[in-house]
């Protein structure tokens, strides 16, 4: 063995062979799979289908299925004698895995990172190895939102010498910390796998980009075939503390030392902050107070189905923190490994969430929303063998994210009579009950009693403090007023309410010890203000951030239309009116809608407000102004309409009613001293003619997996874009990459996601592109009938 090499990982992302369906023999390693397809890691086979009745409504009308998985691959022969770890970050689910036609083992949960040992099954040099993945994924009505099915996340092999830290063995937690010194905490773990006791050292190094501030070294002992827990601390002068507005990451270099070679190292990013929740104070970060202006996030990006990648995620946050947003929560389970990574680097805290049921099944949607019978397929059937298992795993991954501030051990796991209930309410409304028939409201013995809850969150909660004891734990609860009474409530650190702002204030009296944050929470004004108003509560997290597959009120729509964000990550207007609650930067935005359809509730009739100025000559129109600015005037082709003050509106934004007059509206913003501070301007645009194409990086990296956003637009001739324009376009690419999907946003559009075309939405397109692995470019053409075409060509070149 060459002990020179170190924890060397390898992607095993490109080039694996796929069949849907079922094949007998496809755990054995000589098996002919040449006539499969070849596809790249992530994989999400269900939106390569079309959508139709025949699928369940709450997982978005897409099919599910069994499929098979083979991927070849080499391990160089300087690594013979090396440990040899493959690691899955998800597959969805009930996967089975066999590596060189040994059998390794399944995994129920289809959001779980799983880790196998294939050493003993592996060969080195020009002797090829095999890996064989089983996803049976049959029940598609087993959620209730889009799953996806396949392989959805990457797989990696991890190789290591006998003396290792096995992979998420390292534990990074901040003990102390001010802006003059800080002291860490780190765990490491050790295993021993040479067979003879070793005497090692265990060294951290952390550095400040390139820059050592800090380092701790320590002698341990290791028995043959043992493991130890080792524990040091490290104390950091002059830190610089992670916050959501500057998110520093500090690097932290473990080397495993025996004979005075370094037989291991890892690497950790980790950042210095502290945190604690007040049951009267809120949430302080560093020492100061801060609301979190959180949001729910699903795990899906459209036409990608749940094969998402960290560029898309990118993006996406990006869009979420310039309208203000702080924090998300990963509802209902762990997601991709890359959006906490994104998350420690953009400046957001995270609610880590496990579960959506344990072993009681809720009702999944097959027909649309509360339509009977429901199905009742699910994790329920695997919650009590792997809970355990798939608890521990999402703690061990994601434990060193200074991002993550809580533990969710569950969402709604006591939603009434679903299929919870107890006697002490006889009838209950849920906050998803509008049609649900009376029978299914009332309290029924023979269901589940809702005491049971506290026995297994008690044994949750235990799971998660064996493994982190610097988070508090947390769970989203439906109907606190049971919970608070059987004792479910108490077993949490910090107990989330969803949607109930108008116990906040009485439960604060009735429980003054228990600290309560909004976990799920509507958009609306009030709802904010209970925030505001309310210094115990630390914030609330909307639902949702992003529109996402699934859940749906009913065909022909495909998915929840609950974002602020829809699944193109376009910015849809009530995204400007949270940016004008939520932003510390001057905020002024316009919409439009002719008086006819005049919008009454902003929130039920969000969907008529338009960016256009095209009206009829003379039309009286509504003006919507979204603005934080203490003042708004507007103005139409110079002409004044009225500067009005947002204290003066109850309902959180300014309106006018002016007849239409083709040209300029423009709104300006004044701060409280009288000065202009922002402009925004709607003009009135010509017919579509164009169509322009815009690509968010400046290059590709020429390694099969990057990928780029293209978004299409289509304007006048002046170059306007033209927001009532749906047109069909017709995307084609040539070169150095490869066409991996077309979204508009537009959650009605049932055309399959494997066409080359789809109609615009709003006037809009977003192409994805994905890389090729050659030096080159990429040339992406969009044509439509009646529209000059555009094309552009994104250079792909080796390496960053």
């Amino acid at each position: 063995m060459n002990r020179e090499i170190l924890h060397h990982t390898i992607d095993l992302c490109l080039d694996w062979k796929f069949r849907e369906g079922e094949e007998q023999y496809a755990w054995y390693k000589g098996f002919d799979d040449s006539s499969w397809r070849t596809v790249n890691i992530p994989h999400d086979w269900a939106v390569e289908h079309e959508f139709s009745t025949a699928h369940s409504s709450g997982t978005g009308y897409l099919p599910a299925g069994t499929g098979f998985y083979r991927k070849t691959f080499y391990l160089p022969e300087e690594c013979r004698g090396m440990r040899v770890y493959v690691v899955f970050d998800g597959v969805y689910n009930n996967s089975m895995v066999w590596c060189n036609s040994y059998y390794l083992g399944k995994r129920p949960n289809g959001y779980t990172q799983f880790i196998y040992d294939i050493t003993d099954f592996v060969c080195f040099g020009d002797t090829p190895n095999v890996l064989t993945v089983k996803v049976d994924h049959r029940y598609a009505a087993d959620s209730r939102w889009y799953t996806g099915s396949g392989i959805y996340r990457k797989v990696t092999l991890v190789l290591k010498n006998h003396i290792l830290i096995p992979v998420n063995g390292v534990f990074v937690s901040t003990k102390n910390a001010d802006y003059d010194a800080a002291v860490i905490e780190i765990q490491t773990t050790v295993k021993n796998a040479t067979g003879e006791r070793a005497d090692i050292s265990v060294r951290h190094t952390l550095y400040a980009g390139n820059y050592p501030v800090a380092s701790s070294e320590k002698q341990v002992p290791v028995d043959a075939e043992g493991e130890i827990c080792d524990q040091q601390e490290i104390k950091v002068y002059s830190p610089k503390l992670w916050s959501t507005e500057n998110p520093f990451l500090y690097t932290l270099v473990t080397e495993i030392k025996k004979d005075g070679k370094v037989v291991d190292r890892v690497e950790t990013r980790t950042g210095i902050r502290t945190f604690y929740f007040s049951p009267d104070n809120g949430f302080f970060l560093n020492g100061k107070n801060m609301k979190l202006k959180g949001v729910c996030v699903h795990h899906d990006a459209g036409c990608l189905g749940a094969a998402v990648r960290k560029k898309v995620w990118e993006r996406r946050l990006k869009a979420l923190k310039e309208m203000g947003c702080n924090a998300i929560r990963m509802s209902h389970n762990p997601h991709m490994p890359e959006l906490y990574d994104l998350c420690d680097e953009l400046g957001f805290l995270v609610i880590d969430e496990a579960f959506d049921e344990w072993e009681g099944v809720k009702n999944k949607w097959v027909k649309g929303h509360n339509v009977y019978p429901p199905a009742h397929y699910g994790y329920y059937e695997d919650f009590p063998v792997w809970h355990e298992a798939d608890l521990t795993q999402m703690i061990l991954r994601d434990r060193n994210h200074p991002s993550v501030i809580l533990w969710s051990i569950g969402n709604e796991i006591d939603y009434p009579n679903d299929p919870y209930c107890h006697p002490m309410f006889k009838m209950v409304t849920g906050n998803n009950d509008q049609n649900k028939p009376v029978s299914e409201r009332l309290y029924d013995p023979n269901k589940p009693n809702a005491e049971h809850l506290v026995k297994i969150a008690k044994k949750l909660v235990s799971i998660v403090k064996k493994f982190d004891k610097t988070r508090p734990v947390t769970a989203a609860l439906a109907f606190p007023e049971l919970s608070n009474l059987t004792g479910l409530a108490d077993c949490l650190d910090v107990v989330g309410y969803n949607y109930k702002e108008h116990l906040y204030r009485e439960d604060h009296r009735k429980y003054p010890e228990k600290i309560i944050l909004g976990t799920e929470n509507t958009k609306g004004l009030e709802e904010w203000k209970a925030v505001v108003e309310n210094e115990f509560i630390s914030g609330q997290f909307l639902w949702t951030g992003i529109d996402f597959l699934g859940e749906t009120q009913g065909w022909p729509c495909h998915g929840s239309e609950a974002g602020l964000l829809d699944v193109a990550g376009f910015e849809k207007p009530l995204y400007y009116f949270r940016q004008s609650l939520w932003s510390d930067k001057p905020v002024i935005r316009l919409f439009t809608v002719s008086s006819a359809g005049k919008v009454e509730n902003i929130h039920r009739d969000y969907k008529k407000l338009k960016p256009l100025w095209n009206y009829s000559d003379g039309e009286m129109v509504q003006v919507v102004c979204f603005t934080n600015c203490a003042e708004a005037e507007l103005f139409l082709n110079g002409k004044s309409y009225g500067r009005k003050k947002l204290a003066d509106y109850a309902d959180g934004y300014i309106t006018w009613l002016v007849p239409f007059e083709k040209g300029e509206l423009k709104a300006a913003g004044f701060n409280d001293a009288g000065e202009e501070v922002r402009q925004y301007v709607l003009k009135t645009t010509g017919e579509p003619s164009f169509i322009r194409l815009e690509c968010t990086d400046e290059f590709l990296n020429a390694d099969g997996r990057d990928i780029t956003h293209v978004i299409a637009e289509i304007t006048d001739e002046e170059g306007n874009r033209v927001c009532t324009a749906e047109k069909e376009i017709y995307v084609t690419v040539e070169g150095e990459g490869r066409l991996l999907g077309l979204e508009n946003g537009d959650l009605r559009d049932t055309t399959p996601y494997s066409e080359r075309y789809r109609k615009t939405h709003n006037g809009k397109l977003l192409i994805y592109i994905e890389a090729g692995r050659t030096e080159g470019s990429v040339k992406v053409k969009a044509a439509a009938e009646g529209l000059q075409a555009a094309e552009i060509i994104i250079p792909v070149k080796n390496g960053f």
